[in-house]
């Protein structure tokens, strides 16, 4: 059996589509489909139903991709410990993450580990929580870096970092040195978008306050926190951001924190995995690399 029919039909059945496994590959469109097809007459039967420009994976196919997947997953670790035998920690870490530790955390820390082990290569796929955890729940990352926590039960959350929680606006939006809660109930508000953990968080901190989310003055949804912060420093409302979003901003004044009651309001960023997924060695030493660095991690937010 080709295993590289294997891996192309794992890729169709996630993307569900031939167009899209043939971007994501960088195979041509008909060689993907020669590949199922031969794939299909090996095991004597359909896996994939063609429905004009659309695809829908067959019972049979079901059954097949997660034997699929363990097997490429031992294939893959088998390799991985012949290379730590010989001491070499080596391969691609693909990791799902939201957008603050994608963007504020782990590229620093990809950078450190590769300076101890340059046959690592990284790829980092940001996104917000909800779709990092169906990332790892569907086998497309063993890995995900997230704010907030999915209800599932398959899936191992380790505290990786601590974060807070400010609620900021452009220093020109006030006329008083140290702005206070009310003016959330007075101003235009700026939220991220359904499934992000920054919002999840900030409704739950809401709550905390007495501050009814429902009755704020809601302007923009906004898809990052990056275009959340240029919102609020151009003046469009107030929002919730991390502090290792707008550190910079805060410490040049541009920024102005509004405090609610002395609340402090923390978060855990989360490193997160499938339990019944077993993670390749080069995998397992970035989890024990970074799982030294929690008290560093912790200090820098």
């Amino acid at each position: 059996m080709d295993f590289h029919h294997l891996k192309i039909f794992v890729t169709v059945y996630n993307c569900k589509s031939f167009t899209k496994a043939s971007d994501k590959l960088n195979i041509s469109q008909p060689t993907i489909s020669e590949h199922i097809k031969n794939l299909e007459s090996e095991f004597s039967c359909r896996l994939f139903d063609r429905l004009g420009r659309t695809i829908s994976a067959t019972p049979k196919a079901d059954i097949l991709y997660p034997k699929v997947m363990q097997l490429l997953d031992s294939l893959e670790k088998l390799n991985e410990e012949f290379l730590f035998e010989e001491g070499r920690v080596k391969g691609e870490l693909i990791v799902g993450a939201s957008t603050i530790p994608g963007t504020y955390i782990l590229p620093r820390q990809a950078s450190q580990f590769r300076s101890q082990h340059p046959g690592i290569s990284f790829e980092i796929r940001i996104n917000d929580t909800g779709k990092v955890s169906e990332m790892v729940l569907n086998h497309d990352v063993y890995l995900g870096v997230v704010g907030a926590k999915v209800d599932s039960s398959l899936l191992t959350y380790l505290p990786l970092v601590e974060d807070e929680l400010v609620f900021v606006a452009a220093k020109a939006s006030f006329h008083v040195q140290r702005p206070s809660q009310d003016v959330l109930m007075e101003m235009p508000f700026i939220v991220r978008e359904l499934g992000s953990g920054t919002r999840d968080n900030m409704m739950c901190l809401l709550a905390q306050a007495d501050i009814e989310a429902s009755k704020l003055n809601v302007v923009a949804t906004l898809g990052s926190s990056a275009s959340v912060k240029e919102a609020v420093k151009a003046g469009l409302g107030v929002s919730c951001l991390s502090r290792l979003a707008v550190y910079e901003e805060l410490a040049r004044e541009e920024l102005v924190e509004i405090p609610l009651k002395g609340l402090k309001l923390k978060r855990n960023f989360y490193l997160i995995y499938h339990k019944k997924r077993t993670l390749p060695n080069h995998y397992q030493a970035f989890c024990k690399y970074l799982a030294g660095l929690n008290q560093d991690l912790e200090a820098t937010s």
